[in-house]
């Protein structure tokens, strides 16, 4: 079975929905018989527009989604309690970044084979949502590309140039003419489509039954 995982490094409901989905397929592989599964990361971005420096982000928040300060700390709230179901922790972000450089890593991250791309989504996750480090920052990207197991040559010369550039609007592109409008979307073997942030439960449920 292959899971591409469509998702962007700023959506907080890709790292509860990163997590779910892995807490269920560690269960699955658990069971009798065993389950095959290519997890692939695929790129969406939030924020396109955004420039080098970020913006702040109650306000970017709040303008974008027409929330009140009520809503903005409920949905914090929310967020930080799904996220702690499924051990993802959320700490205080301040400002909001763009990510086309970290899916262009992701993408190298990719190419590699392995488990590599994985373990870079899971600490660019950590790393913005946790820790509030901007994921565009070369500094940040070599640390975390490090962290994750990439050659330090070869994830210094993407980070430094415009490599994959093309490849990421690509995919991007093929997925939003796909229909995807809102991640996450999980889409298994190019056919099915779990779209929203899913309980371990609920993903398990529905890989069954398209695995029967």
């Amino acid at each position: 079975m292959r899971i591409d995982f469509v998702s962007d490094v700023a959506c907080p409901w890709c790292a509860i929905g990163l997590n779910a989905l892995e807490r269920a397929l560690e269960r699955l592989r658990a069971q009798p018989g065993g389950f095959d599964v290519e997890l692939h990361i695929q790129p969406f971005e939030l924020n396109p527009g955004l420039g080098p420096d970020g913006e702040d982000a109650a306000a970017y928040l709040k303008a974008k989604y027409g929330l009140s300060d009520a809503q903005l700390a409920a949905s914090r709230e929310t967020l930080r309690e799904r996220g702690a179901a499924v051990g993802f922790a959320f700490g205080e972000r301040l400002r909001v970044w763009n990510t086309f450089d970290a899916h262009r890593l992701l993408h190298h991250a990719g190419l590699q084979g392995g488990d590599v791309q994985r373990r870079l989504k899971h600490a660019l996750l950590v790393a913005y949502h946790r820790d509030g480090r901007n994921p565009g920052a070369a500094d940040v990207l070599l640390e975390l590309a490090r962290d994750a197991g990439l050659d330090d040559d070869g994830a210094r010369a993407v980070i430094a140039s415009d490599a994959h550039a093309d490849d990421v609007r690509a995919a991007e592109r093929a997925w939003q003419q796909a229909g995807i409008r809102a991640v996450p979307s999980v889409v298994i073997d190019g056919r099915h489509l779990l779209q929203g942030t899913q309980t371990p439960d609920a993903y398990a449920q529905a890989l069954r039954e398209l695995a029967r």
